[in-house]
């Protein structure tokens, strides 16, 4: 209820401000012409005077200008320019299509970027276009976001393959994943190698990582927001794709022609599906036995949205994914006159749910809110069940056991968000919400039946409910030509059990323009999080916990200040060198030998407490316009650990310490009809802990005890795996249709076949001697799909 007279304040004040007669305010919303879509991030400005904003995550937009003619200019990447001479004498609601930029010459483009990167106030910020996330190579030819988000500079990959990331020396858990603005607790399918983000149902991809907004918390290391489409509104269309490992459709179009659009996208593996006659001959070979097992996954995003008027909107839009891997075993024998069948199964799968409803109204040319309601779910259960059944001619008795264990977080969520653009100079946007938490760190079930004796029980964590509220202001202010400032701060807090946590959580991230070209940049940022990830699976297993602070675990908080450079060169290359200092507290790892597993105690008593830290520099060259596009991304880090009782103590690389890491990515367009991708990565060696010392064991003397063998480890992560380097390249050809456009895509991953590692591990060579050996995972894959669009 303390929020309510912000609110109060926000809404008397907005309609005290009078506009006088020497100014007015255009405003609208700016789409795309052919679908409808909102166009995140336009820039809207006066090109005689340079004012100018730029549009929401909605496309809405306001401008205020002084009573005058000006040359109104949209501009979008990758659409052509908009442009009108208005000489406007009271507010004008305009709302515009941009058309796609058609190509003039060979190496010519009608399009003129974003707002430029040495404008912008806010840094360590990235945006993908997703047109050229769906043209790079990726594994098995799985288009992934997450994949392509990898390849940007002060982003990791976890092992070969997987879709983890870690952001500027944080972990996983650190990541803020928003869909549509609702979390996403496990963003992975297939144990990490593929994302559940399907690029075909998605609209646009933002990474922070540093010099946060306001408006963004809970986590300490990055926020990737990312938005679904929201169908088109003015003709039906679709898209269907197959590949290697998964298939996909697309369907979208209006509802009621102009007002109200669908969308909806679904995409499932077959793996199961093709090794099912090769399981089903394998197991034809053991007379009596039947063998199953099988992997698969799902997902599905849909989108509704519908135009009440010029001012009111509604937007329904929900994920559904599930993961499932299982193996199924049936034997059947006789013995002593005795039918027996065993069987015995066993399985694991996970998944989630999100949901969001919002609606958001113009209140006026210079103000747009926004309400949203969210639910978000992850759940993940392992378990196995093993039944004989005796069958005699007098009786038949049964006898079995069943184990399972659940874990998951369930959110309910309400948000309120207003924006306010008082004049170019100021875009301020103040917000309150709750997150409603259900926690179920583990819970498990046991079944056990037998002659005269039956048990069904349950035992493990209880669940766990808590508030998370959040408050925050924020002003993207313009202080003349060359200085620009965005600063807010953001209050939240969390109510568990009788404990109540509350930070005040102060951002600001500001530009100078040294020239019209080159800026110097800085940002400082504290952020808060409330809820941790008990991990220790290196391979984005969905074992991971969630669990909340409680009062002996207390929330992560981290400070981060970065600097840095940014230039436009030629209207074509952006140019960023940023630097970066962040530390981290009350970071949780679990105790040595302690795992999930371990379900005798509370997991608050397996977990150590400790903090981190973590600097370095970063460069990023970007082209996003011609016939070749693509960046160059370079990482230069360090990232630290320090636990009192691990590692004596003392400080220790993070797994994922890497001091250099390069990314180099390109798509070129030979014609209409041919485009190529590439991507080269180069990574240092992940951080691993090795003994180097071996005491042997022996029977000692007079009763001839046995003494095991002890291996000695010095230090945590000590040693380095060898480095990572891979080259991925694929060509696409389109073709028109008569019903549509089909493209077939080839290409190789790890196309030299670099075996990198995946672990390594002390062993023996073929004379006995203990030898150091290495797990390559990936060799050289070929891929290809097909898609038509209609």
């Amino acid at each position: 209820m303390a929020s309510l007279p912000l609110l109060r304040f926000v809404f008397l004040f907005l309609p005290s401000v009078t506009q006088a007669q020497s100014r007015f305010t255009i405003s609208g919303f700016v789409s795309d012409s052919s679908s409808g879509e909102a166009l995140i991030g336009a820039s809207v400005y006066d090109a005689r005077t340079l004012n100018g904003t730029t549009s929401n995550v909605y496309g809405f937009y306001s401008l205020t200008l002084p009573a005058d003619t000006i040359l109104l200019t949209v501009s979008y990447v990758g659409y052509t320019k908009f442009e009108r001479t208005l000489r406007p004498f009271a507010n004008v609601s305009l709302n515009i299509s941009l058309s796609p930029s058609i190509h003039l010459q060979a190496v010519e483009i009608i399009a003129t970027g974003t707002e430029r990167i040495e404008e912008r106030s806010q840094m360590s910020t990235i945006t993908l276009p997703i047109e050229e996330v769906k043209a790079l190579p990726m594994l098995l030819g799985e288009r992934d976001i997450l994949k392509a988000v990898q390849l940007l500079p002060g982003v990791q990959s976890g092992a070969e393959g997987t879709s983890g990331l870690y952001v500027r020396g944080g972990g996983p858990e650190q990541n803020l994943i928003l869909l549509d603005g609702v979390p996403v607790y496990n963003a992975s399918h297939l144990f990490g190698f593929f994302s559940v983000f399907n690029p075909d149902a998605v609209n646009s991809v933002q990474l922070i990582k540093g010099g946060f907004p306001a408006r963004y918390g809970g986590r300490l290391s990055s926020v990737l927001d990312i938005r679904m489409k929201e169908g088109n509104v003015n003709e039906f269309r679709g898209q269907a794709t197959i590949g290697l490992v998964a298939s996909k459709l697309t369907l979208e179009g209006p509802v009621q022609k102009g007002k109200s659009s669908f969308i909806i996208s679904g995409r499932r593996t077959y793996i199961d599906l093709l090794a099912q006659p090769i399981i089903k001959a394998v197991s034809q070979q053991f007379e009596g036995v039947k063998f199953s097992t099988g992997y698969y996954f799902y997902d599905l995003n849909a989108k509704f949205n519908h135009r009440f008027s010029t001012r009111s909107r509604l937007f329904v839009s929900s994920y559904l994914g599930n993961d499932k891997a299982y193996t199924r075993i049936e034997e059947n024998y006789v013995s002593n006159q005795t039918e027996v069948t065993n069987k015995w199964s066993a399985a694991l799968a996970w998944g989630n749910i999100t949901t969001a409803v919002r609606w958001n109204y113009e209140l006026s040319s210079k103000a747009f809110m926004n309400v949203t309601g969210t639910h978000s779910r992850y759940r993940f259960n392992v378990g196995q069940e093993y039944e004989s059944v005796y069958k005699s001619a007098s009786q038949t008795t049964k006898e079995g056991f069943s184990y399972e264990y659940i874990s998951g977080i369930y959110d309910w969520g309400v948000a309120i968000d207003l924006d306010y653009l008082p004049n170019p100079n100021h875009f301020v946007k103040v917000g309150i919400g709750e997150t409603y938490h259900t926690f179920t760190p583990g819970v498990n079930t046991v079944k056990v039946t037998d002659i005269g004796t039956n048990l069904d029980t349950s035992f493990g964590a209880s669940r766990i409910y808590a508030h998370q509220l959040f408050a925050y202001a924020e002003d993207d202010i313009r202080l003349g030509y060359r200085f620009k400032v965005n600063a807010g701060v953001r209050l939240s807090g969390f109510l568990v059990k009788n404990q109540t946590y509350a930070f005040v959580e102060p951002r600001i991230s500001g530009r100078y323009l040294i020239t019209d070209t080159w800026s110097a940049k800085a940002s400082f940022s504290t952020m808060a999080q409330y809820i941790h990830l008990l991990t220790n699976a290196s391979i984005g297993l969905p074992t991971d916990l969630w669990v909340p602070v409680t009062d002996t675990i207390r929330p992560m908080h981290s400070s981060q200040v970065a600097l840095g450079l940014a230039r436009t060169i030629n209207n074509t290359y952006e140019v960023s060198v940023e630097g970066y200092y962040k530390t981290m507290n009350n970071l949780i790892e679990y105790k040595e030998g302690a795992s999930f597993f371990s379900v005798g105690n509370d997991w608050q008593t397996k977990v150590e407490s400790g903090k981190g830290w973590a600097y370095g520099a970063e460069v990023f060259i970007q082209k996003k316009t011609g016939m070749t596009k693509g960046w160059i991304g370079y990482t230069l880090s360090w990232s630290m650990r320090q636990f009192e009782n691990l590692n004596f103590g003392e400080s220790f690389p993070y797994k994922y310490d890497r001091r250099h890491d390069i990314s180099v990515v390109i798509t070129h367009k030979f014609s209409e009809r041919t485009d190529v991708g590439m991507v080269w990565v180069y990574g240092t060696g992940n951080a691993i802990t090795l003994p180097i010392t071996r005491y042997e064991g022996s029977l000692q003397p007079p009763y001839f005890e046995y003494i095991p063998t002890i291996e000695y480890f010095a230090k945590r992560n000590d040693f380095r795996m060898r480095s990572y380097h891979r080259l991925d390249v694929s060509i696409n050809r389109h073709k028109q249709k008569k019903r549509g456009m089909r493209t077939w895509s080839y290409g190789f991953y790890n196309a030299y076949s670099r075996r990198n590692p995946f672990y390594v591990y002390v062993g023996h060579d073929h004379s006995g001697n203990r030898q150091l050996k290495q797990v390559s995972l990936f060799p050289i894959i070929p891929f290809f799909s097909w898609t038509f669009e209609f």
